[in-house]
């Protein structure tokens, strides 16, 4: 065969394919310019009529080209066109006019919704206290009265239902746990919506009386906040409830209201059933529950006139008055904010006059009443307060919300009067815009000294003024002095979690607009209170707060780790698992923000600490994405280590890594190939020509990859290391070792398994490997012979390990490798190899076209196209006759390619493959004919007329 094996000119072949390039005028068109779609005036299309339009306009909106072939007779449209013009399209103009307008005053996405709070609040305020509940057991009245009663006798029968709630039909539980109690409400919930399901709107009524009940209880006090989220989900629900079921009764001819609807579009039926609710609830005799219920069915009073929600919300706040336990009505005043807030976000006015009835009876919390309440429950004045933060926080939040600056100036007043107290001060802060509060940071800082504490510290308010700090800057001049007068009090801080908690916050401050000096002063009195009995480790999360923010504000490293206290700082982070994280968030910034390479030992001796630290708390137990994400970052900052020409330097570098990181293969991958660059790049460095010092500097990395590589567990990864080393060896005239990693790859090849996991399933592994040795004979073409071996000792060896590998019983792979195999063997018995490696001589340099040379190549030849053939013949089953038509046309194709068809019995042998792909009718008819036409365009060519005989003899068969 290679006797016989066509002879090729490379450059002219090449020359050849070319594609003929041919000037383009493209005009206007472009593909990247936007496209404008015309509009066809023709009503209908045909397929042929599509072709051509009559006459288009160029539309000034993009529209669906698809749309003028429906002709507005899609389902959709059909709906649309069947329903009233004249009475539906002023409506929804109209309606949608409204919404735009009241959406201009609506809540946006910046106010911070109720149920964000909910979780925080039943997190925080728990007790382990015996709770007690009065459940509503239900009653029969009510149940005789019939379809035919007078309306006055089902009247008077509801009003007994309710009188039945308040004259004592109801169980108490006591001794109920927390999470006991929680379940008890969440069962009442589940009453209310199955009483209303069930159209017992009364016994609905009467849950929801009940529950209100319950907020007049402070008898385990440290609960209340809790209490009111779980009895405020069910006013809630009831509320909504009782709108749907009016605003159902509004909708004549399955046509609903729209979302703005006026009083006047509600029927009278709705109008009576919703004056029906609120006759109801005015029956209530008790304040709490009655104010209560009347809240939550606020948003109603849209069906009985414009006014009804700003007329009912100046009566309610005034309600609030008569409720005597200050905790109680600060709770009521923070449902009515919420609801007025979602029913009516405009009138402000009446959420300011709640707010300031509040302020005229802060007094009493300091009370006598409230006071003896707090000694028989024992409880601090500082705990009790802490109750009132979610209620003021809440109510401040909705009278700030897009508030002008004046009105801050306002509450700071009013502040000043009350003595400037603690608990209002700090939810001041927490409510109003941080850059109002940054403007007067220094006012705040002065209201804060002279403040009354009553129990709740100054230290949480320095915190509340550093958070809105974090967000908006102060001015200039003050910067120094607000950072000092806060640091004075904070550092003053015995208990080691205030300290930390507010330090967390000022050092965002400090970060932000000052030096690296006043940031390790901060760094050192935050070590400096928390390494005493090893208080750090109760606040890992707050230190790691720290951290983040310092690497946030100061991300040049060269920077970061001049700051004294910084390495100090981490060794506080003593529990694996926390350091780890740390270490992590260190690196991820690194590598964000690192933009040039570096060789600073600072840096370098710091990182690789850090990296360490990482790699070190790798164990059998950690999950394999873990080990991924470790390696990905330490190969970030291997990535980034450039030692410039020291090039010894940077072997050292990597030589020092592959000791630390021994334990991850990504790891050890990346070195290799960095070690493969650094020899690649010595070499463009001396152009080619090495000198004694750079060849051996390059032997000594070529020594790093074959030490380093056995060490890998990958079978796949080991064998393209060993390519990739040789091919970079074979590059730098290091022979004898670029021999060392050919053999050490063929040696690895019938280690092999079947199957191999890929991204955790399991696969077969031919394919990967018919690749890895497709790749492995282009780099043997150019590698030399070695003197004291035989001829194509490493092609020899690779066909021996070929010919030993058990493959699979239906696999072809063995014959397609040994037709790659014929394409190596035909480009070595060219004249001139198709590439080189500079400054190696190849085979064809070295032989120079011998006989003897060409003499063993076309043995191997030989042996392997028997081979071949002996694989063909065993596909002669039935089962298997499909596989033996495809890889017959297969190997017809390499012999057209690589042969010298002027050889009769190649010629014959290639007639032969042609008729077995055909014989048992599974070639595919279109593959065949290209084929075909392929050889007779090619006989076109010059010195290829024989192919026109080659054509005459390939008949084309029929599957028939």
């Amino acid at each position: 065969f290679l006797r016989h094996a066509r002879s090729r000119n490379y450059a002219s072949e090449s020359e050849m394919c070319k594609l003929e390039s041919v000037p383009l005028d493209f005009g206007d068109y472009h593909p990247l310019k936007p496209i404008t779609v015309t509009e066809s005036k023709t009503k209908k299309m045909n397929r042929k009529e599509s072709t051509s339009s009559t006459s288009s306009s160029s539309s000034s909106s993009v529209m669906d080209p698809l749309s003028s072939v429906l002709d507005g007779t899609d389902p959709l449209s059909l709906f649309a066109a069947a329903a009233d013009p004249v009475t539906v399209t002023p409506t929804m103009d109209g309606a949608r006019r409204k919404r735009d307008k009241d959406d201009s005053s609506a809540v946006g996405s910046d106010f911070e919704p109720w149920s964000s709070k909910r979780g925080e609040i039943l997190a925080r305020y728990t007790t382990t206290e015996k709770l007690s509940i009065n459940l509503y057991m239900g009653s029969e009245k009510g149940k005789a009265a019939t379809s035919g009663s007078a309306v006055s006798e089902k009247v008077r029968t509801r009003l007994e239902e309710l009188d039945d709630l308040e004259e004592g039909s109801q169980k108490e539980l006591l001794n109920l746990t927390q999470q006991d109690y929680m379940n008890r409400i969440e069962e009442l919930n589940q009453s209310l919506k199955d009483a209303w399901s069930s159209d017992q709107k009364v016994k609905a009524l009467k849950i929801v009386i009940q529950c209100s009940k319950l907020l007049s209880d402070t008898t385990v006090i440290q609960f209340y906040p809790s209490k009111f989220v779980l009895i405020t989900d069910i006013l809630d629900t009831f509320g909504k409830l009782v709108y749907e079921r009016i605003l159902s009764m509004c909708a004549d001819n399955r046509v609903s209201l729209p979302d703005n609807f006026s009083p006047e579009s509600v029927n009278d039926t709705a109008k009576e059933t919703c004056l029906n609710w609120f006759f109801k609830i005015a029956s209530i005799r008790e304040l709490i529950p009655r104010f209560y219920v009347e809240a939550a069915i606020l948003k109603c009073n849209k069906f009985l006139s414009k006014t009804g929600i700003s007329e009912c919300l100046p009566r309610l706040t005034s309600m609030i008055r008569g409720i005597g336990d200050p905790l109680v009505a600060v709770y009521a005043r923070a449902y009515l904010c919420r609801v007025g807030m979602e029913v009516a976000p405009q009138l402000k006015e009446s959420l300011n006059k709640n707010f300031f009835d509040f302020l005229l009876t802060f007094k009493q919390i300091h009370g006598d009443t409230v006071q003896n309440q707090l000694v028989g429950q024992c409880v601090e004045m500082p705990l009790y307060l802490t109750l009132y933060s979610p209620a003021i926080d809440w109510i401040l939040q909705c009278i700030a919300y897009h508030a002008p600056e004046v009105l801050l100036t306002e509450m700071m007043e009013r502040c000043k009067k009350l003595g400037n107290n603690a608990l209002l001060l700090n939810s001041v802060m927490s409510a109003f815009r941080a850059e109002f509060i940054a403007a007067r940071s220094m006012d705040f800082i002065a209201m804060i000294k002279e403040c009354d504490e009553s129990g709740f510290p100054k230290h949480l308010l320095f915190r509340s003024l550093g958070l809105n700090l974090a967000l908006a800057d102060p001015p200039e001049n003050d910067r120094l002095q607000i950072l000092n007068e806060a640091w004075k009090v904070i550092t003053k801080l015995k208990n080691p979690q205030d300290y930390v908690n507010c330090a967390e916050v000022w050092v965002e401050y400090t970060c932000r607009h000052f030096t690296k000096r006043e940031v390790n002063t901060v760094l050192a009195d935050v070590i400096k209170h928390m390494t005493p009995d090893r208080a750090f480790e109760d606040a890992y999360p707050q230190l790691q707060s720290i951290i983040q923010k310092v690497i946030t504000y100061i991300y040049d490293f060269s920077l970061l780790f001049s700051v004294e206290k910084f390495l100090p700082f981490l060794d506080m982070f003593q529990k694996e698992s926390v350091r780890v994280e740390v270490c992590k968030c260190i690196m991820e910034s690194f590598i964000k923000h690192q933009q040039e390479s570096t060789k600073d030992p600072v840096i370098l001796n710091a990182l690789l600490h850090i990296c360490k630290t990482m790699h070190d708390s790798v164990n059998a137990l950690t999950l394999e994405d873990e080990k991924r994400m470790l390696a990905t970052l330490i190969n970030g900052f291997i990535k980034m280590v450039s030692f410039g020409r020291d090039f010894e330097q940077q072997l050292s570098f990597y030589v020092e890594a592959r000791s630390m990181f021994c334990n991850l293969e990504p790891v050890l991958v990346q070195l290799i190939h960095s070690v493969n660059q650094l020899a690649m790049e010595t070499r463009k460095v001396m152009k080619g020509n090495h000198s004694r010092k750079t060849a051996a500097f390059v032997r000594a990395c070529v020594a790093f990859c074959f030490i380093t590589i056995p060490s890998l567990s990958s079978i796949f990864t080991r064998l393209n290391l060993y390519l990739h080393s040789g091919q970079v060896a074979l590059a730098n005239q290091c022979l004898s070792q670029a021999d060392a990693f050919f053999k050490a790859a063929v040696s690895l090849v019938p280690e092999v398994p079947k199957m191999i996991s890929v991204d955790g399933k399991m696969r077969p592994s031919d394919a990967f490997l018919l690749e890895f040795l497709c790749n492995f004979f282009s780099t043997l073409l150019v590698v030399p012979d070695h003197p004291e071996q035989g001829v194509l000792f490493l092609v020899r060896g690779l066909l021996n390990v070929i010919q030993d590998y058990t493959w699979e019983d239906n696999s072809d792979d063995k014959v397609r490798i040994y037709t790659n195999v014929l394409h190596l063997l035909s480009a070595m018995t060219q004249e001139a190899y198709i590439y080189h490696v500079d400054k190696v001589d190849s085979n064809d340099t070295l032989y120079g076209g011998d006989s003897k040379f060409l003499a063993e190549i076309n043995k191997l030849c030989e042996t392997v196209i028997a081979q071949i053939l002996d694989h063909l013949k065993t596909l002669g089953k039935e089962e298997t006759l499909k596989r033996q038509s495809q890889l017959a046309l297969y190997f017809f194709n390499t012999i057209v390619a690589h042969g010298d068809l002027r050889n009769n019995k190649l010629n014959q042998l290639s007639v032969n493959l042609w008729n077995l792909a055909q014989k048992h009718g599974f070639a595919d008819t279109k593959t065949m004919v290209k084929t075909l036409e392929y050889i007779k365009r090619r006989s076109q060519q010059p010195e290829m007329s024989h192919f026109t005989d080659l054509a005459l003899r390939l008949p084309l068969q029929s599957r028939t």
